[in-house]
């Protein structure tokens, strides 16, 4: 047992390194890479600290090289589902009752292994099998991972010194008790530090795990996982399966364990996911947490006094970077005709100069798209809007998968502002653009609002004091994380608190104290110093 009132190691977003020429990180990377091309690895499951593999190998290969292979996943099957159930239950009393110092010791190591010693590796294979180029993965993979699992702990320590206040004569205390069962934690290919945070959230707070990554994000999660039990994280306490999503959830959501979702991911699957746990509301031995964050469909408005070269930056970045594979990317933007020409003037400009190909040569701005179903969503929706007379492409609208998923950034101006693409997430390098008149402004702060179900992002250009506010007051609903002159992407952990509402999810705030709350449930406790003995009041004396 452990006397005495720590204080955790203050966070610190951690600093991103440049990989410019000449740098000892380009270099090491570069390795890093060179290396993991070299070699096609097995990656099996982990139940219970066992490797686990099947007789179905799947292989896996770069978004931008498919024709190169990596290696091998291993994929199961609803028995393995049950497997990792049964690991995570086993522990799940000594987890909870190891001392929070302890599980906080963990995850602080973690961190720093991310960012030591395991910072080439966990880049690189983010770069190779999600195409990330190495900014984008420095800013996700290393960067926000090891940000999440530092202001985690110091966000856990603050959710445990609030404590209520207590009278003459007690002592009233409040105990952050970790759930009754387990989480499934499910996660998507796009961002690594979400895949880790996704599982390593709730295991902080003291609960047991069941994590489901992504099929195209297995290669980097198996860092993730080397990363975890090199901190010293117990056999059992987070275990990754491969199994298809809906054998896994068919299980997991009938099962009377079954205490909460951790999840990012698709609108439509998080859709039928709350059902299937509606649906087994009643076998359940406590309602479960239903944590998620799924689409968007972000936006970028200009005012008729915003910088016209401040709004194409924001939108070719916030648009394009990481292919637009980003909950947050902008793909639908408004711009005020007394400003569009030089807008589309500077966005052009720079678009002609991104270069889209392998992650491995530096120089290009842009990979590849994540795998053929997105490819061929993504040309679908380019190829019939080349055949739509009331939509022009203004740049790009190429795309070939000779040899990768590649698109051209791409560029649709449109007169519809209910056009498909600006209300349909798409999920890629796409950007709709619709042009309206400067004393249209109110009526087009209602078009925002209005056009989408979702809410994740947006951003708001402007020099104008009264038109920023005007636009922060008439989207308050419109997105949780909102953005004034700025690009509506690239939220950092304990900066920007990340999450949104309507069909883009909770809204708990991932990076933030208000997620780790999900995953605890509170006790209170109340000490009588002196308790009475006699049932009567003052009131019922006599005159």
């Amino acid at each position: 047992m452990y006397s005495g009132f720590y204080s955790v190691p203050k966070p610190y977003n951690d600093p991103i390194k440049s990989y410019a020429p000449g740098t000892p990180e380009r270099a090491e990377v570069k390795e890093e890479l060179k290396r993991l091309r070299s070699m096609e690895i097995d990656v099996p499951m982990v139940i219970g600290g066992q490797r686990i593999t099947t007789d179905n190998k799947i292989r896996i290969c770069p978004p931008h090289d498919i024709h190169h292979t990596l290696g091998y996943y291993y994929q199961g099957d609803a028995v393995h589902v049950n497997m990792a159930i049964d690991a995570a239950l086993r522990v799940r009393k000594r987890w909870q009752e190891l001392e929070w110092q302890d599980r906080a010791s963990i995850f602080l190591k973690a961190a720093d292994l991310i960012s030591g010693p395991y910072r080439a590796k966990i880049n690189a294979a983010t770069m190779l099998a999600q195409s990330k180029t190495i900014h984008q993965a420095e800013i996700d993979a290393a960067c926000e991972f090891a940000d999440f699992l530092r202001f985690n702990v110091s966000f856990m320590a603050d959710i445990y010194s609030q404590q209520p206040i207590s009278d003459h004569g007690m002592w009233n205390r409040i105990e952050y008790r970790p759930l009754e069962g387990f989480i499934y934690a499910l996660t998507p290919f796009n961002f690594t530090a979400i895949a880790g945070n996704l599982s390593a959230a709730p295991a902080l707070m003291g609960n047991v795990v069941v994590w489901k990554p992504s099929n195209t994000q297995i290669y980097s999660a198996r860092v993730i996982m080397d990363i975890f039990e090199e901190a010293g994280l117990p056999d059992g306490v987070i275990n990754m399966i491969f199994v298809p999503g809906p054998a896994a959830g068919k299980i997991l959501a009938a099962h009377p364990d079954f205490v909460g979702i951790h999840y990012t991911g698709s609108t439509e699957v998080f859709r039928k996911i709350w059902k299937a746990i509606g649906e087994h509301v009643a076998v359940h031995n406590t309602y479960p947490k239903i944590v998620g964050e799924t689409g968007g469909k972000d936006f970028v408005l200009a005012h008729s006094s915003a910088n016209p070269m401040a709004v194409a930056t924001g939108v070719v970045r916030g648009a394009f970077e990481y292919q637009g594979q980003k909950c947050s990317a902008a793909s639908r933007a408004y711009i005020p005709s007394n400003i569009w020409n030089e807008v589309k003037e500077y966005m052009l400009r720079d678009l002609k100069t991104i270069k889209v190909g392998p992650v491995e040569d530096f120089r290009n701005f842009m990979g590849a798209v994540i795998d053929e179903i997105s490819f061929d969503k993504l040309a679908g929706y380019i190829s019939d809007a080349k055949a739509d007379p009331s939509v022009e492409i203004i740049f790009g609208g190429n795309y070939d998968k000779t040899k990768g998923y590649f698109i051209e950034p791409t560029v649709i101006l449109t007169t519809d502002p209910h056009y498909v693409t600006m209300h349909h997430e798409l999920f890629g390098p796409v950007l709709t653009i619709y042009v309206y008149e400067p004393e249209n402004w109110n009526d087009v702060l209602h078009l925002i609002d209005t056009t989408t179900t979702y809410s994740l992002t947006g951003a708001v250009f402007a020099k104008d004091r009264y038109a920023i506010e005007e636009a922060n007051f008439a989207l308050t609903n419109a997105a949780g994380n909102f953005y004034i002159n700025d690009k509506p992407t690239g939220a950092v952990v304990g900066q920007q608190p990340f999450g949104g509402a309507r069909a883009s999810g909770t809204n708990d705030k991932s990076g933030s104290y208000l997620n780790l709350l999900r995953w605890v449930s509170p006790r209170t406790i109340k000490e009588n110093f002196n308790p009475p003995v006699e049932y009567r009041y003052p009131f019922m004396d006599e005159e």
